[in-house]
């Protein structure tokens, strides 16, 4: 058993690749299979290496690791020598249209109420004049000639599907400047290096039947593979999430605070009728069931993963975010917030408010209130029992209670108006920086 996830370097990894490549990863492993890693870079324009970086990064970032890999790029001489058998077997043949003409040729088709697929008119020029044009300076690209066939095949996720051969374009394989295109490549590649299992989203089910018509020209036993089409993601309104990938890449999200197992844990249950569980990927091994993935598209709801998010966050140990905090955080601190925070990167805010300034809002009224509250501050040392000493003793002195007792000492000392709880907060804050916080609440009031 043999996988393979397989990204071009032209952008940042974003949520959809990164649900094909966990798929791709957790049936290898669940398989006691082979996991490989493909960068598919033959677009020199578009292919950056900062790009293959940074998905290599956000792979190993999510907990993802590959038994091999290799780039196309380092293949050319591979594709080269497919294409000349395909050439040879009369299945590759050159075309000199341009893209005017092709164009034309569409809508007068169209016009004539025929489908708009090309009508193989390049198999009609003699080797003469093939020459003729070579030597009036045109170089041809190069189509594949498809059969006739219907190819079906039983989907891994979507059942049975079939692709009408007839009704499809022969596809262009090779550019006129020999840049070979990924219809090709990718059949290459997945035949030489033992592909077994190809699991990709459901915009491919046009090319796997195509692909599948390619495997079998090169050679290859169209039994021997196996196919999953994921539906694709939609956004939690049911409008296409491709729109919004942007700002849903690997990068942003972890920049943002995300964990690594409450995305993968997310991504796993998605489309599928199982709750998710927040996960490292080989902790979701053994639970992860491609065929309980539903037909319809799935929905990608950033609340979910938000929620996910803080389940794992607050119960998280001091030790697997250390690294992560702000200096000179301690474990009182990460247990005096971690309950408050939906993304690690807020902790940030409340690392300011414990040790940092603050600037508490305007309290109209409530000055005489909180230079009562600083009279009554109790010296230090400090512990879990001093808000409530303190605001017991306040609640003595004003007869203030609940919101309008707790409220107004909350906005001075943090300027919020929620947040964790001050019996843990309090003390972290201290009480130089309490007083000068309620001398300026005081003042503003």
């Amino acid at each position: 058993m043999k996988l393979r996830f397989a990204p071009s370097p032209t952008g940042l990894l974003h949520v959809g690749n990164a649900r094909v490549a966990l798929a791709n990863w957790l049936l290898a492993r669940r398989g006691g299979g082979t996991f490989l890693l493909r960068l598919d870079d033959t677009d020199a324009e578009r292919s950056r290496a900062e790009y293959a970086a940074a998905l290599e990064e956000d792979l190993r970032w999510l907990g993802l690791d590959w038994d091999e890999s290799f780039r196309q790029s380092d293949r050319m001489a591979r594709y080269q020598a497919a294409a000349e058998r395909l050439k040879a077997s009369g299945r590759l043949y050159p075309c000199l249209e341009s893209e005017e003409e092709l164009r034309s040729k569409r809508e007068q088709r169209i016009r004539q109420g025929r489908p708009p697929i090309y009508d193989r008119g390049a198999l009609k020029m003699t080797p003469e004049q093939l020459e003729r044009a070579r030597a009036n300076g045109k170089t041809p690209y190069w189509r594949f000639l498809l059969s006739g066939a219907s190819v079906e095949w039983e989907d891994g996720v979507l059942g049975r599907r079939t692709v009408k051969l007839p009704s499809l374009s022969d596809p262009v394989l090779i550019r006129a400047d020999g840049t070979p295109l990924y219809t090709f490549t990718s059949v290459v590649d997945d035949l030489e290096s033992g592909v077994t299992h190809v699991v990709r989203g459901e915009d491919h089910v046009t090319n796997t039947g195509v692909q599948i018509d390619l495997w079998e020209a090169l050679g290859g036993d169209p039994s021997a593979l196996r196919f999953a089409h994921l539906p694709l993601l939609m956004d939690s309104d049911g409008g296409p999430l491709s729109k919004r990938l942007g700002s849903l890449s690997l990068r942003q999200l972890r920049r943002d605070g995300i964990e690594p197992a409450a995305l993968t844990g997310y991504l796993a249950a998605l489309g599928t009728s199982h709750d998710p569980v927040p996960g490292a990927p080989r902790e979701l091994v053994e639970r992860f069931d491609l065929g309980a993935v539903s037909h319809s598209p799935a929905r990608f709801d950033a609340q979910q993963l938000l929620a996910l998010n803080r389940r794992l966050l607050h119960t998280a140990a001091f030790e697997s975010v250390r690294d992560r905090l702000p200096e000179g955080a301690d474990p009182a601190f990460w247990e005096a917030v971690r309950g408050n925070l939906d993304m690690l990167g807020e902790a940030r805010q409340w690392w300011e408010v414990a040790r940092g300034t603050v600037v508490p809002p305007p309290q109209p009224g409530e000055g005489d209130f909180l230079r009562a509250a600083l009279d009554a501050l109790p010296p230090e040392p400090w512990g879990k029992e001093t808000w409530t000493g303190w605001t017991g003793a306040l609640k003595e002195r004003t007869g203030r209670k609940g919101k309008a007792l707790f409220l107004p000492l909350r906005l001075a000392l943090t300027g919020e108006d929620h947040g964790p709880d001050l019996h843990d907060l309090l003390p972290l804050i201290g009480r130089e920086r309490a007083a000068q916080r309620l001398r300026t609440a005081a003042t503003g009031g």
